[in-house]
């Protein structure tokens, strides 16, 4: 069931796949790394200059004082972005191993599984 109510084409409720590969899941991090931080950066001071001109010119109006709390707002909000983005970026790169390490862990359950009928001659 879909939260929407509407099923998924195949019937199943689902895409059938399971997630992205460990390649695709590296090239988001990468892109993160080399794109999105690097220009979100760029594009944060590049507004900074403008506004801190635009406050200047309007010093000692209210206008001035305005610009300076969206400044500081923007800049808060500018740090909220790329502590996420970085913890994305970390989250996509520690995913593949998670699963590698849970396959393993699956993987040997079911060994022992077998080792144990054997041993009983199931």
């Amino acid at each position: 069931m879909r939260l929407n109510g509407v099923p998924a084409a195949n019937g199943s409720g689902g895409s059938g796949t399971f997630a992205s590969t460990p390649a695709e899941k590296k090239a988001a991090a990468n892109t993160i790394e080399t794109e999105l931080e690097p220009n979100t950066k760029k594009a944060t001071e590049h507004a900074d200059e403008s506004t801190n001109t635009a406050v200047k010119g309007f010093e000692g109006w209210d206008a001035s004082v305005g610009l300076k709390k969206v400044a500081d707002t923007w800049d808060r909000q500018v740090k909220v972005l790329m502590g996420r983005l970085g913890s994305e970026k970390g989250s996509l790169r520690g995913a593949s191993g998670l699963f590698v390490q849970n396959d393993l862990a699956t993987g040997d359950g079911f060994r022992q599984l077998n080792t144990r009928s054997k041993l009983h001659g199931l």
